[in-house]
């Protein structure tokens, strides 16, 4: 198929095909209820899933409930999430949170992007996770992958998350931002690679501008011919 022009075209055949390649992406992070996921998103900072889930069944056995969070000891908390890294800040954003929680929300999660934003430790990204995971609102977690896809595949020339959160908005339907933002991290970390992305194996090669540009194959780009590369690009199709 020829390469869709511009930007609303091609996310309209990125959000179709990561369907296909990925239709049953989920949240990474282990949770039972909307609090379990604020709790293991805002440890997610400059961690890992994987380091979350680590963490957080001894860390909700101990504080089932905003209103123990709310209570807990400082020092003991964070023994429970050193691991995750930053614990001191975080310790400071989870107690804070819980206790918002209590005092201004009924110990329950609030729904609403406004009200999630003022809840200590939480930002856009951390809120869109909750609604879109938790709640199954619209909401477009931008992280690391779905930054780097985002350039790589010149769906917006933005940087800063928020603003690229917007671009994709203004182009996907809001009922499949949850999804798309799911599939992408999924792709990224599967095929995208931040160093070494696997153009030869990936479903969006043919219609992404980075196709075969990027990573190691930028090192070989400019002894290739426009003609190697698209023949690379009808393997990768193949």
């Amino acid at each position: 198929m020829a390469r869709p022009r511009g930007a609303r075209a091609r996310a309209t055949e990125v959000v179709r095909r990561l369907a296909e390649e990925y239709p049953d992406a989920q949240c990474a992070l282990v949770h039972r209820n909307p609090f379990e996921l604020l709790v293991a998103t805002i440890l997610s900072a400059q961690s890992t899933d994987v380091m979350v889930n680590t963490v957080t069944p001894a860390l909700f056995e101990r504080y089932p409930t905003p209103a123990d969070l709310a209570a807990a000891d400082v020092d003991e908390l964070e023994g429970i999430i050193h691991s995750t890294g930053f614990f001191h800040a975080k310790a400071r954003s989870l107690v804070g949170m819980a206790a918002a929680l209590e005092e201004r929300f009924g110990g329950e999660v609030p729904t609403e992007m406004d009200d999630l934003v003022t809840l200590p430790g939480v930002g856009r990204k951390t809120a869109n996770v909750v609604r879109s995971v938790a709640f199954g609102l619209p909401g477009l977690p931008v992280d690391t992958h779905v930054k780097r896809l985002v350039g790589r595949l010149r769906l917006s020339s933005e940087t800063d998350p928020d603003r690229i959160e917007a671009d994709l908005n203004g182009m996907v339907p809001p009922e499949e931002r949850g999804d798309l933002s799911l599939r992408l991290i999924q792709h990224g970390r599967l095929v995208c690679d931040a160093r070494r992305p696997r153009c030869d194996a990936c479903a969006l090669a043919e219609l992404c501008p980075s196709a075969f540009r990027v990573g190691q194959w930028a090192v070989a780009a400019p002894a290739a011919k426009k003609g190697e590369r698209r023949g690379l690009q009808r393997q990768a199709r193949g």
